[in-house]
């Protein structure tokens, strides 16, 4: 039996969402905030038996921010079970509690924890009739946080995710319109009191390692100390007894020390006096207190080790965060096999975060290593090591939205070749794409490195700070990748920007064309025509996906870059790419002629030689604010960001308005322009640097009010 399926409905940060998993290991991949504490704790609420029943009663904190107005709303989580066990004992439990009876014997089963207004709220509501809000309103500011109930059912068939079973079952609302039955069949029928799915499996749930030398000190949460009281229940009785007897002698020779005696005299003596015979106590002793329980005397057992193989075994502070959370973790997989999982009917091992302080060849053998026959494994993670070796079609990636967090799965309905190769590019391309708010796919090395420095340069917020990740598809095979984002998978923006190789130069051959002209002529008319086929093929793909958006240069990166008005960053390379003053020379009168023949052969000629990745790290370091961003560019940016909030506008006013002072002071210092320059276009920038600087510090300023208000 393993968990199929998970749906959370008004759970803390999810509003509407489910998850859905597969035997064996699964991963719930999201950054920080995104929930996946929060599954595990759902999941821990109906199947954890070390968490005390009252648990399942809420509070008004665990309702989702984004509803609103929480009361008279419902907090639904239902896990979904597949492949039960045709053996009796599963299957008697099933058909009693929360098996769905649709066959003989019993595949599936729900289990499900609501918590909802009483009876009495829930009928209130039902009366309802004239569909009137007013009503409505009146009914909700009454509720309280005790006017609701936690129960649990079984045997329940709806889709809990659906916003019309949703309205049927707990009301619509918006419109104010609510079932008149007190109860729904809907939900499932509540489990008897003496049925407990939760005693009947094994789950283990090893939190996030973020500061187990504290959990070892404690009595609670002391990993070895669990493992030892699991262990003393089946001690042998044989084997202890010398242990018995001799904590027995040491106690008796602990009283009978002259001190000890001494002390016990005169504390009696000194009460008689006190008190005189007729209120002193009958009797009175000093008794030592080691007890020969085993499971009290394995309290005082501590664990050392050697962790830097000098022959010093340290205790748990001693040792390195990343050393002291690897043995936490060990200590908490041999709870898991202590708890004889093979008497139960299902078993479920949580994992959370392991990756914390733990270097990243060991996260990825982590995830290889664990895993055990039965067992249904679940890691939550941010780690993109861990991701890179996940299988997707076992993978939740949670994401952030206005409505709350969601769950995707980039695997749903992806053919198994398909499945394979994204697969095989994550774990071999280390890239957070997985994690990222939006994505741009890119086809080369050129784009990768200068897009984030033009970005910054321009507009003074990072790629990272508009949550975009650039991936380097190095080739134009981009389909095998953006096909993750669509509606039933990953429901993030995605621009792919590619090149249409159109030729930038005539490409007729005439009969006085050497061999050399004529195979760059023929190599760019072969490329143009592949070009125009790339971009059918991809606006096709792209065509009726919200999500996918394709983004074209009208001949290649270097050779859009000059031709809008760049030359002069290409021209501050030269010294760097060229040795011999008179290529120096011809260079830079090609980059500057203004013709598009000219200096887009030049700057291809120049990336040629000296590598497009190399050419464009030299690039990055020429270019400053005033670099013209493509508008392919700047396009594709804009449809994976979305649009830029108040708080963004203005980090980017006041950052250009910095950087144009600074160059005019900069000019201004250094005469590095004509009189004629300075008086037809600096000038004038500068007293419109002057009239626009108070105005925008009042803007500064009634902002910091506004905030401080």
């Amino acid at each position: 039996m393993h968990i199929n399926k998970i749906t959370l409905r008004n759970y803390r940060n999810f509003l509407n969402t489910s998850l859905i998993f597969k035997k064996g290991i699964n991963t719930v991949i999201g950054e920080n905030g995104t929930g996946k504490t929060n599954i595990f704790r759902a999941i821990r609420l109906l199947l954890d038996e070390t968490l005390p029943r009252r648990a399942i009663k809420l509070s008004e904190a665990d309702f989702c921010r984004h509803l609103g107005d929480w009361r008279g709303h419902w907090i639904i989580i239902s896990i979904e079970f597949e492949e039960i066990a045709n053996d009796e004992a599963s299957q008697a439990l099933f058909v009693h509690g929360t098996g769905i009876l649709d066959g003989e014997p019993i595949e599936r089963a729900t289990d499900n924890l609501i918590f909802r207004p009483k009876a009495h709220i829930r009928q209130q509501l039902g009366q309802i009739l004239d569909e009137s809000n007013e009503t409505l309103d009146e009914i909700r500011s009454a509720i309280q946080i005790e006017d609701y109930e936690a129960i649990l059912t079984g045997k329940s068939n709806v889709d809990f995710a659906d916003d019309d079973v949703y309205s049927s079952i707990v009301g619509d609302f918006e419109n104010a319109i609510f079932p008149q039955r007190v109860s729904s069949n809907d939900i499932g029928s509540p489990l008897p009191q003496v049925l407990s799915l939760s005693s009947e499996v094994s789950l283990t749930f090893i939190k996030a390692l973020r500061d187990v030398v504290s959990d070892f000190k404690n009595y609670r949460t002391n990993p070895l100390l669990r493992l030892l009281q699991l262990r003393s229940k089946d001690i042998d009785n044989d084997e202890f007894e010398p242990i018995v007897n001799t904590v027995e002698t040491l106690n008796s020779s602990i009283e009978e020390l002259s001190d000890v005696t001494n002390i016990r005299k005169d504390i009696k003596s000194t009460l008689s006096e006190a008190l005189g015979d007729t209120y002193s106590p009958a009797s009175l002793s000093i008794k030592s207190g080691l007890s020969s329980a085993a499971e009290e005397l394995f309290q005082s057992l501590k664990l050392f080790v050697d962790e830097s193989e000098n022959g010093h075994e340290g205790g748990i502070h001693e040792m390195s965060l990343g050393g002291a959370n690897l043995i936490f973790l060990t200590l908490k997989l041999l709870e898991f096999k202590y708890q004889k999982p093979e008497e139960t009917i299902a078993n479920f091992l949580l994992i959370e975060e392991p990756e914390a302080h733990i270097h990243t060849h060991i996260q990825k053998t982590l995830f290889d290593k664990i895993d055990y026959e039965n067992t249904q494994i679940i890691y939550s993670t941010h780690s993109s090591y861990i991701s890179e070796v996940s299988h997707i079609k076992r993978s939740n990636i949670l994401s952030k939205t206005t409505r709350g967090c969601v769950a995707f799965q980039p695997a749903h309905g992806l053919s198994d070749p398909e499945i394979t190769f994204v697969e095989r590019y994550l774990d071999s391309i280390r890239s957070n794409l997985l994690f990222a708010k939006s994505i741009i796919l890119v086809e080369g090395d050129a784009e990768e490195i200068l897009i984030p420095v033009m970005i910054k340069k321009v507009l003074g917020i990072s790629i990272d700070e508009l949550g975009i990740t650039i991936i380097n598809m190095r080739s134009t095979g981009f389909k095998n990748i953006a096909l993750l984002f669509h509606d039933q998978r990953i429901r993030k923006k995605c621009s792919i920007i590619t090149d249409l190789d159109s030729a930038f130069f005539d490409t007729t051959i005439v009969p006085n064309d050497n061999e050399t002209i004529r195979k760059n002529k023929v190599k760019a008319t072969n490329s143009e025509k592949k070009g125009a086929e790339r971009k059918d093929l991809l606006d096709t793909f792209c065509n009726n996906n919200q999500w996918l958006s394709p983004f074209y240069a009208d001949h290649t990166f270097e050779v859009d870059f000059v031709k809008n008005s760049n030359h002069e960053y290409v021209i501050a390379t030269l010294n760097e790419v060229y040795s011999q003053e008179i290529t120096i020379k011809q260079a830079t009168d090609d980059l500057r002629s203004g013709i598009i023949d000219n200096s887009g052969q030049r700057v291809l000629t120049i990336a040629s030689n000296q590598g497009k990745g190399w050419f464009a790290i030299t690039l990055s370091s020429k270019i400053d604010f005033n670099v013209k961003i493509p508008d392919y560019i700047l396009d594709a940016v804009i449809f994976a960001h979305g649009t830029f909030n108040e708080d963004q506008l203005q980090k980017i006013i006041f950052y250009r308005f910095g950087e144009l002072k600074k160059f005019i002071n900069q000019v201004r210092s250094t005469h590095a322009y004509s009189n004629v320059e300075w008086n037809n276009y600096l000038l004038p920038l500068e007293s419109g640097i002057n009239r626009l600087e108070p105005v925008l510090e009042s803007y500064k300023l009634g902002k910091g009010l506004n905030i401080l208000g």
